[in-house]
């Protein structure tokens, strides 16, 4: 083997653009600084949550970032669902990330995959029946959390046209959403893309942008078949990339 064959930079195929990974960046650090000034909150009692609340500065000033990280997060949201609703509508953007029967199907043939009961695993398009499942589980979360966190704010004007006990359900269901959120998170999502064996140490598609093609062809063998040249402004789509 010559040495520059064996120095070859690897293909690597675009998976996402740029804008793609900045909504990314920005939901991570709203969803961290919302958890970081939430859940202190909730377990107020445990020593560590009252240290943590006393670092940032008070439980005033924890509820007035969280409250302005919500806004935030609210605004990620509508900007989220308008883009991907115009480009879908509009500019006739696959809808990859709907669930479909065969996500189901997937899903059901991993699982005897994982019994031993089949030789190989459920092959992929450009998401996995996980991957969709992780993202409907957040957008459908964070929109409840939106709608709770708002009326948990605004209690007295809420209270004007709903009954006064809506206040007490909305606490109940905006922390125990953010705990179901804040747990599928660190396990699930966190475990597919830095423990799994397929990525580790870490899957780094979604700050790059770029999956290298080996492994690309492993986790979504089908994607190829559904990969198409884009326009520079396409904001969901994915086109190849040859290195020399």
């Amino acid at each position: 083997m010559s040495a520059d064959t064996s120095m070859a930079t690897p293909r690597r195929i675009r998976r996402f653009s740029t804008y793609r990974i900045v909504e990314h960046l920005l939901l991570i650090l709203l969803f961290a600084t919302l958890a970081l000034t939430g859940l202190p909150q909730k377990f107020h009692q445990v020593g560590i949550c009252q240290s943590l609340i006393l670092l940032i500065g008070g439980i005033d000033m924890a509820r007035i970032i969280h409250h302005w990280a919500g806004v935030l997060f609210l605004l990620l949201a509508v900007e989220h669902i308008a883009v991907n609703f115009i480009g879908i509508v509009f500019r006739q953007w696959d809808p990859s990330l709907l669930i479909t029967l065969k996500d189901v199907k997937d899903a059901i043939h991993n699982g005897r995959y994982y019994l031993g009961l089949l030789p190989n695993p459920a092959l992929c398009g450009r998401f996995s029946y996980k991957e969709k499942c992780v993202y409907w589980l957040v957008l459908i979360g964070g929109i409840q959390m939106i709608v709770t966190g708002f009326m948990l704010w605004f209690p007295v004007l809420v209270t004007r046209y709903l009954p006064g006990q809506f206040i007490p359900a909305a606490k109940i269901v905006h922390s125990s959403e953010a705990m179901i959120t804040f747990l599928l998170v660190v396990t699930w999502h966190l475990y597919e893309v830095i423990l799994s064996p397929d990525v580790f140490p870490v899957n780094k598609g979604i700050f790059t942008g770029y999956m290298e093609e080996q492994q690309a062809a492993r986790l979504h063998p089908l994607e190829g078949t559904e990969r198409r040249e884009i326009d520079a402004d396409d904001l969901s789509e994915m086109s190849p990339e040859h290195r020399p």
